[in-house]
């Protein structure tokens, strides 16, 4: 943020509020047919993603206002600042650095003066002789069988992250390992994840930085009584559970050793550690190698997120778009669309990475803020979204705008498939973008009653990413790409898009109530009367 001025002060701001006057009802079909030119234009390349972003509302003008936005915020001062290792998480005075997490070998990159560089690697080095043990059979449970089955066990990016990225990598990883994911206190989560299996055979990954997470450490006990029951002895838990945690007391307290515990920082937030220590199931399930393309496809838009102009800066520029709906045409929702089956977790990582980054309501200096901050990000798979929810996008009366992501080469020998994959991507961005007029419908014949019915308007804004494959390398630049426009969003908005204090509050109250449930001397209950009234419904069912 330059300065302490305020978002809506900026002369950027002010023009683009007049822009946006001039050019709000502007039509995709009337832009393109004025433009030859304009999908060429409009179509920028970086780190092996192609964005097409011609399919906007905009024109060449509202580009430049916002790049001008983005620079009379500081966007660039910020960014260079987070690469520095300074520490932009104000609220918590704490650098920000997941992208050292994926620096080669030999950059450099501080935190207080030190090089953190090695000590990522050093743990990387740790998780890679461990996954390949597990991987090559030399790890044995307490019983002596071969692990076959790898359970994670954590909540918010602990999850969201390994579990989006192992469906997603699915077609690399090792099918003679078997991996599941449990996050939700919900005991049913825990029930259905271990149906079926031989204790002797499955070892979990519990991560928790600090080893106190309700939620994990919950389901934790859950796991160790379940491991200790079946093998008869505490013994066992050294063979069957690894830790990715921070808290070493805590680890050798559960009973797993401090040589199988991976670390990480306090400089890496939770919804950005998918590629720190947090990634160990994902690094066991495709191997050492494949886990570093992931990672070089993260430092790839690192750097073209670092050194692009911003004007072809991929994210830069689906950051400044975000905003201008957001904030101009005030959509409130963000919908993120994969044509690939692989991606159907992606949109669920999105939410927490987006929204628990910059759903914020004071700015950097604490003032309330009187501009709309992150949208709301949903979606689903391509195609199956277009025969749910696609209606409303195509004729309701909300705009949304969505990002629609493929690629150009099949994972699956089903080529043909893939084929009609892609064909209902093109389409639904040309359908969303021209629609269909009442002439046309006339034109083909359609019946004069159902024209007001089939009408559709078009101008839907979408944005075309496209990839090559869909492999390590290309998902952690597809990630990164987010990670950076989540950034310059929080940048231009003037908030601080690395705490998450709101999450804090529903931890306390729910520990204050855990008490009040189980207490059958009935403590006398102090909350509003609805949660009074909710916590003595419990009560009773529970008793009776």
């Amino acid at each position: 943020m330059s300065g302490s001025q305020r978002l809506t002060d900026s002369a950027a701001w002010r023009a683009l509020q007049a822009h946006y006057a001039a050019v709000k009802d502007a039509h995709l079909r009337t832009l393109f047919a004025d433009d030859p030119g304009r999908a060429a234009r409009f179509t920028v390349e970086g780190a092996g993603l192609t964005l097409d972003y011609s399919k906007n509302r905009i024109t060449e003008e509202t580009v430049r206002l916002l790049v001008q936005l983005a620079r009379e915020r500081g966007v660039a001062e910020r960014r260079d600042a987070m690469f520095r290792g300074e520490k932009i998480n104000v609220t918590e005075r704490r650098a920000v650095l997941h992208v050292a997490l994926r620096a080669p070998r030999g950059e450099r990159i501080e935190v207080d003066g030190q090089d953190m560089v090695p000590e990522v690697h050093a743990v990387l080095d740790r998780m890679a002789a461990f996954a390949n043990q597990l991987r090559d059979g030399s790890w044995k449970g307490h019983t002596g069988k071969r692990i076959r089955t790898i359970i994670n066990i954590g909540i918010g990016g602990s999850y969201l992250g390994p579990e989006m990225a192992y469906l997603a990598l699915r077609p690399y990883s090792d099918r003679t390992l078997d991996f599941r994911f449990v996050s939700n206190v919900d005991g049913a989560n825990f029930d259905e994840a271990t149906q079926g299996l031989d204790p002797a055979e499955t070892l979990f990954v519990v991560s928790s930085k600090t080893f106190t997470t309700l939620e994990t450490m919950t389901n934790a006990a859950t796991a160790r009584k379940w491991i200790v029951s079946a093998l008869g002895t505490d013994a066992a838990v050294a063979r069957h559970f690894v830790a990715v945690s921070t808290n070493t007391p805590g680890v050798q307290k559960f009973g797993i050793d401090p040589a199988n515990m991976f670390g990480f920082w306090d400089w890496v937030g939770g919804r950005y550690s998918m590629d720190s220590a947090i990634g160990l199931s994902t690094m066991i399930a495709i191997g050492p190698e494949n886990f570093r393309e992931l990672l070089a496809g993260f430092h790839n838009m690192d750097e073209h997120f670092r050194s692009t102009p911003l004007e072809r800066n991929l994210p830069v520029l689906m950051g400044l778009l975000t905003v201008w709906y957001n904030n101009f045409f005030g959509a409130q929702t963000l919908g993120v669309m994969p044509y690939s089956a692989h991606l159907a977790r992606f949109p669920a990582y999105l939410q927490q990475l987006q929204m628990e980054s910059n759903g914020k309501h004071v700015d950097l200096t604490g003032a309330v803020v009187d501009w709309q901050t992150g949208p709301v990000i949903w979606g689903e798979p391509g195609t199956d979204g277009q025969h749910s929810f696609y209606q409303l996008i195509h004729q309701g009366t909300k705009l949304i705008p969505c990002d629609l992501i493929g690629f150009l080469q099949p994972l699956s020998p089903l080529t043909d498939h893939h084929d009609l994959l892609m064909a209902n991507m093109f389409a639904q961005a040309e359908a969303l973008g021209f629609g269909k007029t009442a002439e046309e419908l006339t034109a083909e014949g359609s019946p004069t009653f159902q024209t007001p019915f089939r009408v559709t308007e078009g101008n839907r804004p979408t944005n075309a990413i496209l990839a090559d494959r869909l492999d390590p390398r290309t998902l952690g630049s597809l990630v990164a790409l987010y990670e950076h426009s989540v950034f310059t969003q929080g940048a231009v908005w003037g908030i601080d898009s690395f705490d998450q204090w709101g999450v804090e509050l529903g931890k306390v109250l729910a520990n204050r109530i855990i008490p009040e449930l189980r207490d059958k001397a009935a403590p006398k209950l102090t909350h509003d009367s609805s949660t009074n009234a909710l916590i003595e419904r419990y009560r009773r069912a529970r008793n009776s």
